[in-house]
């Protein structure tokens, strides 16, 4: 199975075709921690696993190598204070004071020892397990003061890393929410226009139309499956009221029947763009409006100027003030996917409106259920997902600086580098890769001197179950649902990679964050890192 993840083209409308599939790959764990022997015994370990080495001419010279080296670390452990250690730009909670930079260049030296001693040839004999076994103490040793001690809560949305595995959930501290009553009147509408890219950019375009609304007091009309995506096969509309406690949003059918006998009208479309093109909407979606037996009542007008590509920052106070329309009882608005408006409101976990619920835009009932059968089936509770984008990716991510396109090589090295910082017992990848793409990234992933396999989502089988509610509802071959069942596993893992710059990731993102699944290592693909090589362009 292939598929196009969401386009992210500020120019023009993209077609509303996407084709998903996802990947997922099991992984051993990191062996757990040694005992953390203490410093003073070193010696005599050094001098017991030298009497014991006996193995070919090529090995003892890395054998060799590795006693001298862990020789000159076990002084630098005995005459250096361990008492905090930072990583770099990770921040390693819990203490104040940064570790002195021998410690981390002994960590360092150590990692590159015990990958040097995993590649000899013999690296099973006794002798070399005994090495390895010690060279695991000793980082064990050094990390050991970390242990112990009051960890304090990191800030919402930091990456914190802990040194010896694991990754604790972000705190979203909820009670600092800022929020609106969406209470609107019973016979004032808003009609929901979004035609930019793909599925993840019309829910995040639909999240702040319902923003407006409750701005505005009035009820969203989610738009026809024959003008826009058929939202109801991916999230549960009934659901937002329910979580309202109060009709908030309709279908489109809904709406029509209500109107009724009259046929259903937009007496105002009010574009929150004006340039390059009003409203974000071309002839093409106003034919299919009309072909609705929608009519529309004057022209598309605009009550400022705003560019889709340079945004400006608005209130909510000039929302109310250019968008308020009593006189009309329904209303369009254009595209708001490039709004920016408010955005540390629309950011908070659950949204800018006030609800009983964690999150008003999510899954279907049938999608949630089918992504836990699917992680109580493949992945269990310790997962790792990574959303690993290709397709189309190449040019728009050369046309930003730096680039997000990572050759593959590079793209295993982060991979590996936060499974031995996680502890993820399986990774879920969801790609839209070529087979070429992802059979080189399984033969480079590896961790402790093993190849991380990569394991694709199966196809239809009969014997497993996992799948069985989208079949029994007739919505297994919807690309939508597919693309909506990958978002909702990636957004139940332990720790989630991203691609910066995609929509899809984003939602994945919204969706943690409202959910309460953030951990504190979830980050972008090589995150701080440049490709190390890019194409020129054409």
């Amino acid at each position: 199975m292939e598929r196009r993840e969401d386009e992210e083209d500020h120019h023009h409308l993209i077609p509303q075709n996407d084709t998903r599939s996802s990947r997922h790959r099991e992984e051993d764990p990191p062996s757990s921690a040694a005992n953390g022997r203490s410093s003073l015994q070193i010696e005599d370990i050094l001098s017991q696993s030298r009497r014991k080495i006996s193995l070919n001419k090529r090995s003892c010279y890395v054998l060799a190598a590795a006693v001298a080296l862990t020789i000159s670390i076990g002084l630098i452990f005995l005459f250096t204070d361990l008492r905090q250690l930072n990583l770099s730009s990770f921040k390693v909670d819990p203490l104040s004071t940064r570790v002195k930079e021998s410690e981390l260049r002994a960590l360092y030296l150590l990692r590159q020892q015990q990958l040097q001693l995993l590649s000899i040839s013999n690296a099973n004999s006794s002798d070399v397990k005994l090495a390895v076994s010690l060279n695991k103490e000793i980082q064990d040793a050094l990390l050991s003061p970390h242990r112990t001690g009051n960890y304090s809560e990191p800030e919402p949305g930091s990456v914190v890393v802990n040194p010896y595995g694991g990754c604790a959930k972000v705190d979203q501290k909820l009670s600092d929410r800022k929020t609106v009553e969406w209470k609107p009147r019973s016979d004032k509408f808003l009609f929901a226009i979004c035609l930019s890219g793909q599925m993840s950019n019309h829910l995040i375009c639909l999240e702040k139309h319902m923003f407006f609304a409750a701005l505005l007091d009035r009820v969203l009309v989610i738009p026809s499956s024959k003008f826009d995506y058929q939202y109801d096969r991916v999230i549960d509309i009934d659901r937002i009221n329910t979580c309202l406690g109060r009709n908030v949003v309709v279908s489109f059918d809904q709406f029509k029947k209500n109107r009724a006998p009259r046929p259903p009208r937009i007496d105002r479309f009010i574009c929150y763009f004006s340039s390059p093109q009003l409203c974000y909407v071309d002839d093409e979606h106003v034919k299919k409006l009309k072909g609705l037996g929608v009519s529309i009542e004057g022209k598309l007008e605009s009550p400022w100027s705003e560019d889709i590509k340079k945004p400006s920052k608005r209130t909510v106070d000039e929302v109310k003030r250019s968008f308020k329309s009593d006189d009309d009882d329904v209303i369009a608005i254009g595209d708001v996917f490039y709004a920016d408006m408010e955005q540390d409101w629309v950011m908070q976990p659950g949204g800018p409106i006030n609800h009983k619920c964690k999150t008003l835009i999510e899954p279907s009932k049938l999608i949630l259920l089918t992504a836990q059968r699917f992680i109580q089936t493949f992945l269990g509770s310790n997962f790792i997902a990574i959303h690993f984008r290709r397709h189309g990716f190449l040019k728009f991510c050369n046309a930003k600086a730096p680039s997000c396109f990572y050759p593959i090589p590079q793209a295993a090295e982060c991979i590996a580098r936060m499974v031995e910082r996680s502890n993820g017992a399986v990774i879920y990848l969801s790609t839209d890769a070529a087979e070429s793409e992802t059979s080189l990234l399984q033969s480079l992933v590896v961790v402790d001197g093993k190849i991380v396999p990569l394991v694709k989502r199966p196809p239809r089988n009969s014997a497993e179950k996992w799948d069985a509610l989208l079949y029994r509802h007739g919505i297994e071959d919807d690309s939508q649902v597919d693309a909506m069942l990958d978002k909702t596993i990636c957004a139940m893992s332990s720790v989630f990679i991203g691609a910066s710059g995609s929509t899809f990731t984003e939602d994945i993102l919204r969706l943690r964050k409202d959910w309460g699944t953030s951990s504190t290592c979830d980050e972008y693909l090589c995150r701080g890192e440049e490709p190390n090589f890019i194409a020129e362009d054409e």
